[in-house]
């Protein structure tokens, strides 16, 4: 009976599947980090998965727990749904006077800041961040590929043309710097943003100045906007040390990497999750070698049909040529 009690609660376990790790985090995905750290900061019980094998999908990341799977293409986000499906949530205990705080911080760190990051991440700084965290799992032309699609979705995203480039980026820039120049005079020297306790905030934030410190280079300007305010990196770095590296031991044993056909690319499958073990089962060798052998014939066909669905892509836009591909912001120009 014993047994099967823990087995039970084995079971159960929250499981968070999220991208590759990189630059000292242990996922270095903007998205992820942040439902990373709000499990850290709620002392929730999970394992880490890594999942390289749909680098534009929007479902990730997500939490399994038992039968019950949280997306982040659903309810606002991971944490949210945890939150409303009453799985983890860290503000449940907020006083009545602080939630009208609460939610324009959060939506401020949500819209300005995760904007300036998708644009650094996309537009200002070289590829090799973006290639690190998405792309390194899959063969160079494709990443390159995908690469070029999502900075052509950013870009239009934000509406960045030739003609205003150099105001959108400025515009972006100003926001940010705004968001950072609230968020510190807010955090003054406190441990936490609100009622001397973890929240939501902290999470979003902590995933983002985590993010822009250690994964943007020197020359980011953004990264150079956090810099100038001392309590908010002092916050970042504290934390970091004690959400962090703390578990860094416990997480890179329990961080193993996804089979790419575990999940949909549009709704990974609801399973229930096995607890994680660093022994492995007897007889377990030879039956993950011939599982080896399926996954490389299938992944031979999931990287070609991606690249096909690519060039599809390319051909339906209307024929773009090798510029486009270096440099494409949707403007056309007449000759005279």
């Amino acid at each position: 009976m014993g047994d099967e009690g823990k087995a039970e609660e084995e079971q159960a376990r929250l499981v968070l599947v999220a991208r590759r790790g990189g630059f000292g985090l242990p996922t270095a995905c903007p998205s992820c980090l942040p439902v990373y750290i709000y499990l850290r900061l709620a002392n929730a019980s999970f394992s880490l998965e890594l999942d390289g094998a749909y680098p534009d999908a929007d479902h990730i990341p997500y939490v399994e727990y038992g039968d019950y799977v949280a997306f982040n293409n659903e309810k606002g986000g991971v944490i949210e749904c945890l939150k409303e499906d009453n799985i983890v949530d860290l503000d449940s205990k907020l006083s009545s006077t602080t939630v009208p705080e609460v939610l324009p911080t959060k939506a401020m760190i949500s819209s300005w800041l995760a904007d300036a990051v998708q644009y650094e991440l996309w537009v200002a700084i070289d590829g090799s961040v973006s290639h690190t965290i998405y792309y390194s799992d899959l063969p160079w032309p494709i990443g390159k590929l995908l690469c070029w699609k999502q900075t052509r979705a950013v870009k239009q995203f934000f509406g960045i043309t030739k003609l205003n480039a150099e105001e959108k980026e400025e515009e972006i820039y100003r926001k940010a710097g705004a968001a950072y120049d609230a968020l510190s005079m807010k955090l003054d020297d406190q441990v936490f943003f609100f009622d001397n306790r973890p929240t939501d905030v902290d999470a979003l934030f902590l995933g983002h100045a985590l993010f822009v410190l250690h994964a943007l280079p020197d020359t980011s300007l953004l990264r150079s906007n956090l810099l100038k305010h001392d309590n908010l990196v002092k916050y970042a770095e504290r934390h970091k040390v004690e959400l962090l590296e703390i578990s860094s031991s416990s997480a890179s044993s329990s961080s193993v990497p996804r089979s790419s056909f575990d999940a949909s690319t549009s709704t990974p499958k609801r399973r229930a999750s096995s607890g994680w073990s660093s022994k492995p089962k007897p007889k377990a060798k030879k039956e993950r070698t011939e599982e080896e052998k399926t996954f490389r014939r299938r992944a031979k066909y999931f990287l070609g049909a991606q690249l096909v669905a690519i060039l599809v892509f390319l051909s339906l836009m209307g024929g773009a040529d090798t510029s486009e591909l270096e440099d494409d912001d949707g403007v056309a120009y007449e000759e005279d």
